[in-house]
């Protein structure tokens, strides 16, 4: 292995430095004998912070081309990302090197006293950025009128908390998690998975690699964890396979049950919502993602 130090580019944001500095430590931990270093890297994304997510017209690689664009130029080693940023098709000469374990990946509902979906009043207006999770209200609760907010996490929770005319906002509990946030404190409650299905890759962080990087290759099976792997594999390939980002209205979810994985996603292109379920081998995940895809295109 080289002995330089190694750079880990990530986004500036809270939530992003968080993750980062949680793989930084794991490095440490694995490989003492190194010296890691964090290399703060602004995205366009971080850039259109008045630019609503749900456009379709919007790039991908929001939230990754520049990170990624410094592992090209070997400004960096490694690449920490959310994985539900990173589009499914890498740029040539790059790869996903590990995926850590997974955080809840459920979505939570922050309301003025904690409560359910079913419990906010008749007409209530609930703030979202994600197309899938106003998709996801709008199915469960018509009644609720669904307003975009945009922002880093501490930012949507400020908005939320000056703005009285708002009655919820959806967040990822994961980030709400990594950012120390107590949720009695903040009134979250989490919906369930019939409730509200995540998006690809949610809760996950995607560590983004040189493809001919041995050296990096053999520190990310360390890191690795490969259920965790698996899942995302086959949510990948679901999306992939309905040939979108993660700005499309669709969710999948994928977990280990025994010896099978098992994947369910739902398809908000079309109404009503087209829902499916796949179960099958662990090592068969990408084919099993794109077998839903098919049923659900």
């Amino acid at each position: 292995m080289a002995t330089g130090p190694i750079f880990i580019a990530t986004r500036g944001s809270e939530l992003a430095l968080a993750q980062a500095r949680t793989i930084l430590q794991q490095c440490e931990k694995i490989f003492p004998d190194r010296r890691f270093e964090l290399k703060i890297i602004k995205t366009t994304g971080d850039k259109l912070q008045t630019a609503s997510l749900a456009s379709l017209n919007l790039p991908k690689g929001l939230f990754t081309k520049e990170l990624e664009s410094a592992l090209l130029n070997r400004e960096a080693n490694l690449a920490v990302h959310s994985l539900k940023d990173l589009p499914t098709d890498l740029p040539a000469g790059l790869a996903l090197g590990a995926v850590n374990k997974r955080e809840d990946a459920r979505d939570v509902l922050i309301a003025r006293k904690r409560m359910r979906l079913a419990e906010l009043p008749q007409g209530a207006t609930v703030a979202t950025s994600s197309t899938r999770r106003a998709a996801f209200l709008s199915d469960r609760r018509p009644d609720l009128k669904i307003v975009p907010i945009r922002g880093n996490v501490p930012t949507r929770l400020k908005r939320f908390a000056e703005k009285s005319e708002l009655d919820g906002l959806v967040l990822a509990a994961a980030g709400l998690i990594r950012l120390r946030y107590n949720f009695a404190e903040i009134n979250a409650e989490p919906l369930t998975f019939d409730e509200m299905l995540p998006c690809v890759g949610q809760a996950a962080i995607g560590i983004e690699i040189r493809a001919d990087d041995l050296d990096m290759a053999a520190l990310c099976a360390k890191l690795n964890e490969p259920a965790t792997f698996a899942s995302v594999t086959a949510e990948r390939a679901f999306l992939k396979g309905m040939g979108g980002g993660c700005q499309v209205p669709v969710a999948a979810y994928a977990e280990i049950r025994g010896q099978q994985l098992h994947l369910r996603a739902v398809s908000f292109y079309s109404k009503p919502a087209r829902r499916g379920e796949l179960s099958g081998p662990i090592n068969q995940a990408e084919s099993l993602g794109r077998q839903l895809a098919a049923q659900l295109s």
